[in-house]
C-alpha cells in the first residue's frame, strides 16, 4: 500500500511539474490614477479554475496521512469546479470518485465531472451537500474529502509555490511590487487563510479583504463571531458563500469583509468581457467588486499602489446561467443599477 500511494503521489507532482504558473493580468482602468489593479488568471489550470491547486493539495494531504488507498472511493461536497478538479485527480491516480452537489450546479460542470470519469450525486440545497457526502462516503466505506474542514491546512501558507507566493513573485517587477490590497471571495475560507498567513509570515503590509455574497454566513460571522449562524438559502455565485460557518474559513486573518450584491457581481463580469474580451465566473466578479470599493477608497485618501484579486474560473462554464438574460433576469433581477456604478471604460 505505500508503494501505491508513493506512485499515486508522483503521478500527482509530476503533473505540477508540467504545469506553468497563471498569468498576472493588468487592467487598464483609467479613472483610477496611480492604482494598479491585477487579475491573476485561475481559469488557465488544466482543469480551469483556482479550485485545481485545492484538489491537488487535499489529494496529496490525503494520501500523506493515510486516508486513501487504491480501493477508496472519494466523496466531496462541492458546488462544481473543485469536484471538477477532485475528478481529475481522482482519475489520475486510479480511484472512483462522487460528487455531492445542488441540483441547480451549472450543466457544464456536471460534464465536466463525468468527463474526468467521475459520478454527479444531488441534492436540493446547498446546505444539504456537507451532511449529505459524509452519510454517503460512510455508507459505501469510502471517504469523505470535505473541503470545507481541511481546505486551510492542506496548502503550506509559508511558501512551496502557494498562490500568495505565486502572487508576490510575479509582482517583483511592478511600479508598486508589495499589493496594498489582495482582495478574495470564499467558498472554503481556505485561500484567504493561505494569503492572510502568508502576508504576516513575511512581514508584508498587504491588507486582505474578503467579499461575500448574498446568502452567506461569511459576513455576518466575521461581525459577530457566532460560529451558530446559517442561512436557510444558499448562495448564488457559485463556488463561494456558504449556508454554515466552515472550520477552515479563518476570520482572524482577514483586514476587512465586504457583502457584495449578486446582481454586482454579475453586472461586472459582463464590465470585465468588455474590457479584456473574456467571460469570467461570477466569483470574479465578486472579486473585483471588492476591488473597486478599496481603490476608491484610496482615491479619497490620494493614495498609490496596486491591487490584486484572482479570476477564479471561466465564464464559459456559465453560459446558460450568468451570460443568459433571461436566466439573471428570472433568477438575480436587475442589473443597471449596479452596472452604473462600475468604472467607465
Amino acid at each position: 500500500m505505500r508503494n501505491w500511494i508513493e506512485q499515486s503521489i508522483k503521478r500527482i507532482e509530476a503533473d505540477f511539474q508540467r504545469s506553468a504558473d497563471t498569468h498576472l493580468v493588468k487592467l487598464n482602468i483609467p479613472v483610477f490614477r496611480d492604482i494598479d489593479i491585477y487579475l491573476k488568471d485561475e481559469s488557465t489550470h488544466p482543469t480551469g479554475s483556482l479550485k485545481h491547486r485545492l484538489a491537488r493539495s487535499l489529494f496529496l494531504y490525503a494520501l500523506c496521512n493515510g486516508w486513501i488507498n487504491r480501493n477508496t472511493t472519494v466523496v466531496e461536497a462541492s458546488s462544481g469546479s473543485t469536484a471538477v478538479s477532485e475528478a481529475y485527480f481522482a482519475q489520475m491516480i486510479g480511484i472512483p470518485f462522487i460528487a455531492v452537489m445542488p441540483s441547480s450546479t451549472a450543466r457544464s460542470k456536471v460534464l465536466l465531472i463525468e468527463h474526468y470519469g467521475g459520478q454527479c450525486h444531488f441534492v436540493e440545497k446547498a446546505s444539504q451537500v456537507r451532511e449529505e457526502s459524509a452519510r454517503l462516503a460512510e455508507t459505501i466505506d469510502g471517504y469523505f474529502m470535505d473541503q470545507f474542514t481541511y481546505a486551510e491546512r492542506a496548502t503550506d501558507w509559508r511558501g512551496n509555490n502557494n498562490i500568495a507566493e505565486s502572487i508576490f513573485q510575479q509582482m517583483k517587477q511592478e511600479p508598486y511590487p508589495i499589493p496594498m490590497a489582495v482582495v478574495m471571495s470564499a467558498g472554503t475560507g481556505g485561500t484567504s487563510a493561505t494569503l492572510g498567513r502568508y502576508f504576516r509570515y513575511r512581514g508584508y503590509a498587504t491588507q486582505l479583504t474578503v467579499v461575500d455574497p448574498e446568502n452567506s454566513v461569511f459576513f455576518d460571522y466575521y461581525q459577530s463571531r457566532d460560529a451558530s449562524l446559517t442561512s436557510e438559502r444558499g448562495s448564488r455565485i457559485e463556488g463561494i458563500g456558504r449556508p454554515q460557518v466552515e472550520p477552515s474559513f479563518q476570520a482572524d486573518v482577514v483586514d476587512q469583509m465586504l457583502q457584495v450584491a449578486d446582481a454586482a457581481s454579475i453586472a461586472t463580469i459582463r464590465w470585465l468581457e468588455k474590457l479584456i474580451g473574456r467571460k469570467a465566473g461570477a466569483s470574479t466578479g465578486t472579486n473585483l467588486w471588492g476591488v473597486f470599493h478599496v481603490a476608491r477608497e484610496m482615491l479619497a485618501k490620494q493614495q498609490s499602489g496596486s491591487i490584486v484579486t484572482l479570476m477564479c474560473d471561466s465564464g464559459e462554464r456559465y453560459l446558460d446561467t450568468y451570460y443568459d438574460d433571461s436566466w439573471v433576469a428570472q433568477n438575480i433581477g436587475d442589473l443597471q443599477v449596479y452596472a452604473d456604478k462600475l468604472p467607465v471604460l
